[in-house]
């Protein structure tokens, strides 16, 4: 994009973003896959020794973000547009547990 931006003249703008969940996401991903796991007593698959580090952003808040980008951005620029919630994947695993826990408890 950023060479057809430079050679064409084409209006582009570019952004990378974190890991995004919210609604509608694959139910194969870590949050949704947990979730529904966790609610349904199966088990909760963590590979390796989940200390991988991921920074995750809320789908709307990333929808809210491009269209900041898009509004007020510069041409030909890069945005970074993050959540600035950087977990490792078993922090967010046993910090959804204790949600569920607390919302949906065991009998």
């Amino acid at each position: 994009m950023c060479a057809w931006h430079q050679t064409y003249g084409l209006p582009v703008l570019l952004t990378n973003s974190s890991n995004n969940y919210g609604p509608w996401q694959f139910p194969e991903k870590l949050i949704p896959l947990m979730v529904l796991n966790a609610l349904h007593s199966r088990s909760l698959p963590v590979y390796g020794d989940g200390l991988n580090t991921r920074d995750r952003l809320y789908v709307e808040d990333h929808a809210n973000a491009l269209i900041r980008a898009f509004e007020y951005g510069q041409t030909g620029e890069r945005y970074n547009i993050g959540g600035q919630n950087e977990v490792t994947n078993i922090e967010l695993v046993n910090t959804l547990c204790a949600t569920l826990e607390e919302l949906a408890p065991r009998r």
